[in-house]
């Protein structure tokens, strides 16, 4: 038996396989923009997480409630249903709240009041240095 595969029996034997710590956190990104969202892919897979990918705020809701992520990353302005429609939909339909970070280009001051009134976890305005997203990401899902 190479070293490798002791250390991997060693590890299932121990019960390390189960723990909390190895699993990969879920991170679904809900977004229109292409480019944000193959930079935002990018970034997120490189540090080990799994991101799931919807285009539309049905689609995202429809992923969000099939899928149960870890965290969601949610645009405000999309087709077919805004991000705010979609975090409404979340709050009111989840026992247990779902991590939400939302995302925007929207500078006004009442939309980030309405969205902490409805319990976003994070509220970011674009464009914004991708450390403060996985600052935020890494916070929010240390939580858990």
């Amino acid at each position: 038996m190479s070293s490798e595969e002791e250390k991997e029996a060693a590890a299932e034997t121990s019960g390390e396989n189960a723990s909390t710590e190895n699993v990969v956190k879920r991170i679904l990104l809900v977004d229109d923009d292409n480019e944000i969202v193959e930079t935002l892919r990018y970034a997120l897979e490189s540090r080990g997480y799994i991101v799931l990918i919807a285009r539309d705020g049905n689609q995202g809701l429809a992923m969000a409630e099939r899928e149960d992520p870890d965290l969601v990353i949610l645009d405000m302005m999309m087709p077919k249903r805004s991000g705010f429609l979609v975090l409404e939909n979340l709050r009111r339909t989840r026992r247990v709240p779902m991590k939400v970070i939302m995302i925007t280009a929207n500078e006004g001051v009442r939309h980030k009041a309405y969205a902490e009134m409805l319990g976003v976890d994070d509220y970011i305005r674009k464009p914004f240095p991708m450390d403060k997203l996985i600052g935020s990401v890494e916070r929010l899902l240390a939580d858990e």
